[in-house]
């Protein structure tokens, strides 16, 4: 419980985070807001050996923004019935496939072809960024199943960020006080539940991606700032050599990763990856880094602002119904999710679902 944790570490902790220089020897991640482009084809492989009613649901990328996101289409193989719907609140693409009773392989190939780059946005009001309509904005201060913003996750946020006196203050106080007060969890599955609630209530204050960065989010709109988790996947290396924030190969099965974005009024959506901070001091070689070790500190300033583009985001929707489905609406869309006989499967134990995911770069 948060009452058993020294709520905030220090003061003095909580500003050297957010904004300390680079100590000497630091390889800063150098982010661009007008980099180069580059595109991407995504594979999904579904194999099922049942003679039961089947279906399978896979995420398409259809996540889109003309500055650092372009989707150009998903396409499908297979001998299943299939067709490409939309989720109603946000619009997530979801390619739907499904197989009557009888006897044979279920087997399918999903293709997403998208472009990237990095974003680096500057915190500093510009006065450029167009406004949220308010029914975007409702859209992203609303709670969902998995991210309230009420009891406990308005009380941590109200500490948090008293005292802050601008939106930019109060999400950059968000993001340095998770990464001075979560951890990573490398026994967590998949990128971990994404609920923020039972986080808060638990002995240790971590998990993976969709709970340090739904974390962020529901303390975020708590405090009144709109903001969306990115539910995407990983397809190349880190060009800037961090092992942890990077694919080693094609096969990008369990390369899933959420981003947490907040809306700062004359700015506009800002990431902020306060778990991916928490992964490198966890993983990146020699592993278990110190706050103040040199890539942590230069991820620790890269990643309030910017991220590369080695990311392909795929939507940002919550609690997702699936067309046709028997069972509950899942809190998040990030992987294949499958139901043989109305029996929802694990969709974080690809092995035993059946399916892979294969990336590589392709021309635009």
């Amino acid at each position: 419980m948060l009452d058993r944790r020294n709520f905030l570490k220090s003061a003095a902790s909580l500003a050297a985070l957010g904004g300390s220089a680079l100590p000497a020897g630091a390889d800063p991640l150098a982010f661009s807001d007008d980099g180069d482009w580059r595109a991407y084809e995504i594979r999904t492989i579904v194999e099922i050996d049942s003679t039961e009613p089947t279906h399978v649901w896979v995420p398409a990328a259809s996540f889109a923004d003309p500055l650092w996101s372009r989707p150009f289409g998903t396409d499908w193989t297979g001998n299943s019935s299939a067709e490409l719907v939309r989720d109603p609140v946000y619009g997530a693409g979801i390619v739907k496939l499904e197989w009557r009773a009888g006897a044979g392989l279920r087997r399918a190939e999903i293709v997403n072809r998208v472009a990237t780059r990095d974003r680096s946005v500057p915190l500093a009001a510009g006065g450029r960024a167009a406004s949220l309509t308010s029914e975007q904005r409702a859209l992203y201060l609303k709670p969902t199943a998995l991210i309230p913003t009420d009891g406990v996750v308005k009380e941590t946020s109200d500490k948090i960020v008293a005292g802050a006196p601008t939106d930019i203050a109060k999400a950059s106080a968000i993001y340095a006080w998770l990464v001075a007060n979560t951890e990573r969890i490398a026994a967590t599955r998949g990128c971990g539940s994404g609920d923020i609630k039972a986080m808060l209530a638990a002995e240790k204050l971590g998990g993976k991606c969709a709970d340090i960065n739904g974390l962020f989010v529901g303390l975020a709109r708590a405090a009144g700032l709109p903001a969306r988790d990115l539910y995407g996947i990983r397809v190349a290396p880190s060009r800037f050599g961090y092992k942890s924030l990077g694919v080693g190969s094609a096969d990008v099965t369990k390369a899933q990763h959420c981003r947490a974005d907040v809306w700062l009024e004359g700015i506009g959506w800002t990431p902020m990856d306060a778990a991916d901070v928490r992964k490198v001091m966890l993983e990146e070689p020699p592993k278990n880094l110190a706050a103040d070790d040199p890539k942590v500190a230069a991820a620790r300033e890269a990643l309030i602002g910017g991220c590369e583009g080695n990311w392909v985001a795929l939507n940002c929707a919550h609690d997702v119904a699936l067309p046709g489905s028997s069972g509950a609406p899942v809190g998040f869309l990030m992987y294949p999710e499958g139901e043989v006989a109305g029996v929802r499967l694990d969709c974080v134990e690809p092995a035993a679902f059946r399916y892979r995911i294969e990336a590589r770069e392709i021309p635009i």
